[in-house]
């Protein structure tokens, strides 16, 4: 499988931008199933997982 862009991701850019934006609300809805955002989140430490929580208010 290919490596995960999510760091670098442009729509990810736009919601840190504007979160109540169209495409912020997008890429926040996306994150819900996207299986490269949940490669992503498993290649990061426990402590970068936490935090990510946290800013996304994931579960």
């Amino acid at each position: 499988m290919a490596e995960s862009n999510c760091e670098n991701c442009k729509l990810r850019a736009k919601y840190e931008a504007k979160p109540k934006s169209f495409a912020g609300r997008f890429w926040r809805w996306h994150i819900n199933w996207c299986p490269g955002w949940k490669g992503y989140m498993k290649s990061l430490s426990e402590n970068e997982r936490r935090v990510l929580k946290k800013e996304y208010q994931l579960k």
